[in-house]
């Protein structure tokens, strides 16, 4: 997706039938990757040095500005932990898991 979500329906709250259900879909078969931790969608990535790190976090910032919505971010060196939460509803929303969807590209 190259312009940003309609912010209005994006970022309203989801109901936990509907996180459960997008985080399902977010991390398919698997069922391993993004969780769901205090209230915000979180995922570990882990890479081979400090410069693979950063590149990863340049790109996190990217889609973050190109979508108007932003993550906290930790990082150290060979790991980077992205945490999604829709801030303006204090609840996970529809811009959340479309933002780790486009994280999750970015590794794939």
């Amino acid at each position: 997706m190259n312009a940003a979500i309609d912010a209005p329906k994006a970022r309203t709250a989801l109901t936990a039938t509907q996180v459960i259900t997008r985080l399902t879909q977010l991390n398919g078969e698997r069922a391993q990757g993004w969780r769901v931790i205090d209230g915000a969608l979180e995922k570990s990535f882990e890479f081979a040095d400090f410069h693979q790190t950063m590149a990863f976090v340049n790109a996190v910032a990217f889609v973050a500005h190109r979508q108007n919505h932003h993550p906290d971010l930790q990082l150290g060196y060979g790991r980077c932990t992205v945490r999604w939460h829709t801030h303006d509803v204090a609840a996970l929303s529809a811009s959340d898991f479309l933002c780790a969807a486009q994280v999750d590209a970015l590794v794939d």
